[in-house]
């Protein structure tokens, strides 16, 4: 995936229910995949992501996480730590491929946000920060930036 490709469909089963990617066109979206729920670093980005869901709101902008836990996994991550937006299980890796970031051995997705605008075109890609829950607040900062 590069700037400026548009960022590619999927329909997949998340905590809310299925939902499809082409569905959130009009509004800006953070697509952030992780490796796996429970762990301590993709435990802190979800905090963070939650925490800061309100102002991404009204942003016009949705968040979407994706790993390749199952349905039943995500949705009791989700529980635990009050997300307030969908998770996506990618049990078959799909999604994971399609956006290019699966770990080397194939078994998880690594971590990595796609910035994606209102028209669907991807805008920014964060990866190789330093601490995962830098990832809400990177975001939150870039889509700052599409709203001026």
């Amino acid at each position: 995936m590069n700037l400026g490709d548009e960022a590619p469909d999927f329909e997949a089963e998340s905590t809310i229910g299925k939902i499809k990617l082409s569905n959130y066109r009009g509004k800006k979206v953070v697509l952030y995949f992780y490796p796996k729920s429970f762990t301590s670093g993709c435990t802190r980005e979800l905090q963070r992501f939650t925490e800061l869901y309100e102002e991404f709101k009204k942003l016009n902008t949705e968040i979407i996480g994706v790993s390749v836990d199952s349905i039943s996994t995500q949705k009791k991550f989700a529980e635990k730590y009050g997300a307030k937006f969908p998770l996506v299980a990618d049990k078959e890796k799909q999604i994971s491929q399609l956006y290019g970031v699966l770990n080397e051995k194939g078994t998880s997705a690594q971590r990595v946000t796609f910035i994606i605008n209102e028209q669907g075109k991807i805008v920014n890609i964060l990866k190789n920060l330093k601490k995962a829950e830098e990832h809400a607040d990177k975001s939150l900062e870039i889509i700052k930036g599409l709203s001026t």
